[in-house]
């Protein structure tokens, strides 16, 4: 009886390029569904390879298929007394100001409070919003202006991180979409401790005002 062999068909080039684009857009950021479609679904194919592929990065991917977004992290230091190699970060930590990780809180417990009420699935807010959502925790200022200008910083540094979309508006004040992804950043354990957080928060932020005042 003759023997019969049998070859594995090689990976399609296109799968190759598939998986590098993946790989790298991951590595420059986020990868959001709404943002396109076709990769999105490439990368729910392709999502095993890469895992396997990242993981040799020291990085997990992170996909969350019901919110539609994904991206890498770095997997957590092994402990002082573990006899394993630390390896640099690809994924550098940002360290965040306490005005800027108090308005991260306050956006993921508005998110919170809004998925709760069920009505809708973006949050939407404007920036007279934001504004007055952070201005009530930070220390009072007889400059009106520079207190806005200093919330509006802070507002962009958001967008920058990508917890908060400017979007367009013909005219009117600009508003802003909370984007999901924010959950992900701030867990539920988080938020638990949220009122906690908040006071040290605003003992610091008045702290610092006071020092400022002295000086």
């Amino acid at each position: 009886m003759d023997e019969t062999h049998q070859t594995s068909s090689p990976t399609a080039p296109g799968a190759h390029a598939d998986l590098s684009t993946l790989v790298i857009t991951l590595l420059k950021g986020v990868i959001y569904r709404e943002n396109d479609e076709r990769l999105w679904g490439t990368l729910l194919q392709l999502q095993a390879r890469v895992r396997d592929y990242v993981s040799v990065l020291a990085l997990d991917l992170v996909l969350d298929e019901a919110e539609g977004y994904a991206f890498l992290k770095s997997r957590p230091e092994p402990a002082e007394d573990e006899a394993v190699p630390k390896l640099p970060r690809l994924v550098a930590r940002r360290p965040l100001s306490f005005p800027v990780s108090l308005l991260l809180a306050l956006l993921r417990k508005k998110l919170a409070e809004f998925d709760a009420g069920g009505s809708d699935t973006r949050l939407v807010l404007m920036r007279d919003d934001i504004v007055e959502l952070v201005r009530v925790f930070l220390p009072e200022s007889s400059n009106e202006a520079k207190l806005i200008d200093q919330i509006e910083a802070h507002i962009n540094k958001v967008v920058d991180l990508g917890f908060l979309r400017r979007l367009k508006t013909a005219s009117g004040p600009a508003s802003f979409e909370v984007r999901r992804i924010l959950k992900a950043f701030v867990d539920a354990q988080w938020l638990a401790d949220f009122d906690v957080r908040l006071a040290a928060y605003r003992a610091q932020l008045t702290g610092e005002a006071g020092s400022a005042d002295d000086e």
